[in-house]
């Protein structure tokens, strides 16, 4: 049997990849762009272990205070969106399983040839142990679901049935390799939702998370003038006809929609969300962007998640590439 724990399930580590010369972040300055990594990293290692891909591990070491509970692991890449292409956890009769799916660039969209190797050449490395890797010949993303860790699965039609992921699947074609790979019964579908400079086609962990079986948080647009209002608004609709198991409704947390970012140099609007949170052992961390809707964010997360430790990371410069916080780590059981 197997199992996609929830990311609160709790985690052994969590992975991810620091920027270099050879990606599209030395084009912001590289200096500028490993701050956010730094301090996501700093974040986590206060209570798991990280385990930093880098291109020199002597010099990303030295970026750090302290390298408590890091591990620096040289890996080529061709960016830092580990959340994507990073292993998929799962429990098949209790014991842990890292599942390596295939990774294209979101579509083609950016080189990946790199970065889809990276599972193997780490597993290779001994760092996971004897945890086995079962390679999977299927297109998916880490960021394009999200689990309760009771069979549920919540996703979108725009990125899983998408015709360049893996050639335009149904829904039910996605679903039943969800339940082989996963073991899951039920998978909600969101039909509606964006967010203007997305490169993942409507991922959901920009939208829409569970936070419990019972709870998901979503994001909210309050703007009718703002270009997101009717999409999101319908988004909500949706998540307000899903039932549980029991066929009662779910309790929905609205997240503000952080006030608009902008690109430095093409002016194009940046998918910033406070919804690219993550929960790690004792603590959330989530993302903020120098607006007025970031000290909202964080009192909901406070009455959200009582017993762990609520902590901010400025993710402006991240979001200049597209991606933010939760894009940039993935856990491993």
């Amino acid at each position: 049997m197997r199992v996609l724990p929830a990311e609160w399930y709790g985690e052994r580590a969590v992975m991810m990849a620091f920027p270099h010369s050879g990606t599209d972040w030395a084009d912001i300055g590289l200096d500028r762009a490993l701050s956010p990594f730094i301090r996501i990293a700093q974040a986590i290692a206060y209570r798991t272990l990280v385990l930093i891909i880098c291109d020199n591990r002597e010099r990303v070491s030295t970026l750090f205070c302290s390298t408590f509970n890091m591990i620096f692991i040289e890996i080529d890449t061709n960016d830092t969106w580990t959340r994507d292409y990073g292993y998929i956890s799962i429990l098949e009769s209790g014991a842990v399983k890292l599942l390596d799916f295939k990774f294209n660039g979101w579509g083609g969209k950016f080189e990946y040839s790199l970065d889809n190797m990276v599972n193997r050449r780490l597993h290779s490395m001994g760092y996971l142990g004897t945890t086995p890797l079962e390679s999977v010949d299927f297109v998916l993303e880490g960021g394009s679901i999200d689990s309760d860790g009771a069979g549920t699965i919540l996703t979108t039609t725009r990125c899983l049935c998408n015709i360049n992921r893996n050639g335009g699947l149904s829904k039910v074609e996605v679903e039943e390799k969800f339940k082989e790979l996963f073991g899951v019964d039920r998978v909600l579908w969101l039909d509606y939702g964006y967010l203007a400079g997305d490169d993942t086609d409507s991922h959901i962990d920009t939208l829409a998370r569970f936070i419990s079986e019972d709870t998901i948080c979503y994001v909210e647009c309050r703007d009718e003038e703002d270009e997101h209002y009717q999409e999101l608004n319908r988004m909500r609709g949706q998540l307000e006809s899903f039932r549980m198991r029991d066929g009662g409704s779910y309790r929905l947390i609205p997240l503000p929609m952080p006030s608009p970012k902008w690109h430095p140099e093409s002016g194009k609007r940046l998918p910033a969300t406070y919804a690219n949170f993550l929960i790690t052992k004792g603590s959330v961390i989530y993302p903020t962007y120098s607006v007025k809707e970031d000290r909202e964010a964080g009192d909901i997360f406070k009455s959200l998640f009582p017993d762990r430790e609520i902590i901010p990371v400025e993710c402006s410069r991240l979001i200049i590439e597209g991606g933010s916080l939760h894009c940039s780590t993935m856990q491993i059981l």
